[in-house]
């Protein structure tokens, strides 16, 4: 679920904090690392745990982000970028409804194993994942929401396309 990870995550990231500054390259990272961690994992290891979301789908890993981002800069705009990766990943778990997957969420406090599917194969699980309607809701509504972020921030400009790739920032107004 891209579309729903960044789309959902920006929106409700640009309204809470309402910082036109924002480095929104950070924030989509954060975003989408969970996946990009587990999926791949989850693949491979199937038979072992028959769920794609392990490791990067607790509470552990963003903790241990933000424990190294504190160490590792000072306060300013450098602390304040990274942080945003670590929040991006909490807002996937949230966006996950990880909380339904105590198992995975808390792991390892509450033991070594991962809330599984119940799917044998992940062919099996991937079918079941494209016949719901609720993943292909969530993927219009965060398409819709970056298209309208576009829109609005003149992104379709090269200008703005180079600022933004160069700073993170965009121009439209937060509503």
């Amino acid at each position: 679920m891209l579309f729903w990870h960044l789309g959902a995550t920006i929106a409700f990231i640009r309204y809470a904090f309402r910082d036109p500054a924002m480095d929104l390259r950070f924030l989509a990272v954060g975003a989408v690392v969970s996946d990009l961690i587990d999926l791949p994992m989850g693949i491979v290891l199937w038979a072992s745990f028959e769920t794609p979301r392990l490791v990067a789908h607790s509470l552990i890993l963003p903790a241990v982000a933000m424990v190294v981002i504190l160490l590792a800069t000072g306060r300013g705009d450098r602390r304040k970028r990274w942080m945003l990766v670590a929040v991006g990943m909490l807002l996937h778990l949230a966006l996950d409804g990880m909380w339904r997957s105590g198992e995975t969420l808390w792991w390892p406090f509450l033991g070594w194993e991962f809330t599984g599917t119940g799917f044998a194969t992940y062919g099996a699980y991937v079918r079941d994942l494209m016949a719901d309607p609720l993943m292909w809701l969530g993927e219009v509504v965060g398409l819709a929401y970056v298209a309208l972020l576009w829109r609005r921030s003149g992104l379709s400009s090269p200008e703005a396309r180079s600022r933004f790739l160069r700073t993170g920032v965009v121009s439209g107004g937060i509503d």
